[in-house]
């Protein structure tokens, strides 16, 4: 029986002690509260020695549908707010388009069955706009697009929620908003 008990906290002890850096490798703080309500937040990523990073505002449905809050085949912020920003210290390959390290702003274009990722460069600051509004979308500033496949989310999501997973290739970047998941696949280096 102390014997059964030893090995068993032993093995719990493994386990947590193996998932801790899983559960580290992603870290989120809030920037801000938002002026609509909807709070911002920067979530950070280390993936293949990669330090990511995505600023953006998270609206909330309240009670409506995100078909109603994204325009169907037009240039959205894909957030709240001031532009959602993506950070890399590394170059990211998305398809075609490379980011080398550095800042870069995303919207996307959402579809029923395809939404197209937009990175581009940021808008040098004014003095009257220090960040750059994530409306209107501004073309000249595009760098690439990027096809993103949908499919349903598991689970609805209240608050929209832009993500990065870890895959044997590198990374996918994942947009989940109600019953949407929006993907975009990466590669490091």
């Amino acid at each position: 029986m102390r014997a059964t008990l030893k090995v068993s906290a032993a093995l719990a002890i493994a386990i947590a002690v193996g998932a801790g850096p899983a559960l580290e490798a992603q870290k989120t703080t809030e920037v801000h509260p938002g002026r609509g309500g909807s709070p911002h937040v920067k979530t950070e990523w280390t993936i293949d020695g990669a330090n990511i990073s995505i600023e953006y505002g998270r609206p909330a449905l309240k009670g409506r549908s995100e078909t109603e809050l994204m325009p169907a085949g037009k240039p959205w912020r894909t957030g709240a707010d001031e532009a959602t920003r993506l950070t890399t210290d590394r170059p990211l390959r998305f398809g075609s388009v490379t980011l080398e390290p550095g800042t870069y702003t995303i919207n996307t274009i959402p579809g029923e069955s395809e939404w197209t990722l937009l990175v581009g460069r940021p808008a040098p600051p004014t003095e009257k706009r220090p960040q750059q509004w994530g409306m209107p979308y501004q073309p000249d500033l595009e760098i690439g697009k990027v096809p993103m496949p949908v499919s349903k989310s598991p689970t609805p999501v209240e608050l929209l929620t832009i993500s990065v997973d870890d895959t044997p290739q590198g990374g996918t970047l994942r947009i989940e908003w109600g019953s949407v998941r929006a993907t975009a696949p990466f590669t490091i280096g």
